[in-house]
């Protein structure tokens, strides 16, 4: 068990992270989640024992390791920018963290071409790195610390340089491989759909504070504030600011939406409303409530069309499938699913709704 008490780090006179207190389980997966910048690699530098953090104390198995540097732990890292050796091959990659550890040969040769199988690199064992894609120098590293069996393994951005189809692959099977390891592992990430993807534990970053730490699927579904529904939202979360006045919703004094069963129990008063993009559609369906909003642009991406809409003041984007080419500065009628509005304090950005509402 990895434990983080009050951990903070300051650098240059401000917080890279802000006190932190964080408990990583054997066996478990867990996925630092927030923008460039956030804190995610400054946070698994702290794990690791790169940095020492400016207060706080940092345990694994009730151990304090606070000072003890990478050296002395049992870590292994992949970064977005793989770390190879160049003169020795993909086998011998592969193979370091096990000849370093001792392991006899028939064990190496085994888990060796078992990772190698794994991240299709089976062919290329012969070759040196400097003879790989990017993409297939990345699986190396990746496959160097699958075989490390290490009690924490750490993973910034591991897949952003692979193609679209390893990617959605290796998304699949990392879980399976992080399950039957026993090892703690730490996988951080941009994207709100790679989280979701991988599933386990998500933390939620935004500027080097943890706002939420929980299973997954219970973050994106219930987030304990707006800047944590931000943070898991992709495209950007829609947001209104409106007044809760009996059973309606207002702007300007004016009804904008009935307010839905399960948020009859939010103080009246100011309100901030938000939902995401997918929740918003073109068309009339089961609990969906129409709108009229003016269009701005559409953006076509493959078979989706990202449709960016104004309402009430608000900017917002629909999620759309299919192809759409709707013409800017229109009035078109869109229609809201209000089954998965989540509602937020808007002075504070904590959320009104009670743990037991799901929004997908």
């Amino acid at each position: 068990m990895l434990e983080l008490k009050n951990v903070s780090k300051i650098a240059g006179g401000g917080y890279h992270i802000r006190p932190t207190d964080l408990t990583l389980r054997r066996g478990t997966l867990n996925v630092l989640l927030g923008p460039t910048l956030s804190g995610k690699t400054s946070l698994m530098r702290l794990m690791a024992g790169l940095d020492r953090p400016t207060d706080g104390t940092v345990k694994f198995d009730g151990v304090d390791v606070t000072g003890f540097p990478v050296q002395k732990r049992n870590v292994a890292m992949v970064y977005q920018q793989f770390i190879n050796y160049p003169a020795l091959t993909v086998y011998e990659n592969i193979a370091s963290p096990m000849r370093i550890a001792g392991k006899d040969s028939a064990t190496i040769d085994r888990q060796v071409r078992k990772a190698a199988e794994l991240l299709r690199l089976t062919p290329y064992l012969e070759r040196t790195p400097l003879n790989l894609s990017g993409g297939q120098q990345q699986r190396t590293a990746l496959a160097r610390a699958i075989v490390k069996n290490a009690n924490l393994v750490l993973l910034d951005e591991p897949l952003a340089n692979l193609d679209y189809k390893l990617r959605e692959e290796l998304r699949e099977e990392l879980p399976k491989i992080f399950a039957e390891s026993g090892a703690i592992f730490v996988y951080a990430t941009t994207e709100p759909s790679e989280a979701l993807l991988l599933g386990g534990n998500t933390a939620t970053l935004s500027e080097g504070r943890v706002t939420q730490f929980d299973e997954t699927i219970k973050v994106f579904r219930n987030p304990v504030d707006l800047t944590t529904a931000r943070t898991f939202a992709d495209p950007p979360l829609n947001t209104i600011d409106l007044v809760r006045s009996g059973d309606q919703f207002l702007r300007d004094g004016q009804p904008v939406l009935p307010v839905p069963i399960y948020l009859t129990g939010i103080p009246e008063g100011p309100v901030t409303l938000a939902f995401q993009p997918h929740h918003l559609f073109l068309e009339a369906r089961p609990s969906t409530q129409k709108l009229t909003a003016s269009t701005q642009v559409s953006e076509i991406a493959g078979s989706e069309s990202f449709i960016h809409l104004e309402f009430a003041g608000s900017k917002w984007v629909m999620l759309a499938h299919g192809i759409h080419d709707i013409d800017p500065d229109q009035t078109i009628d869109v229609h809201l699913d209000t089954r998965h509005l989540m509602a937020f304090d808007t002075k504070t950005g904590r959320s009104l709704i009670g743990a037991g509402h799901e929004s997908d």
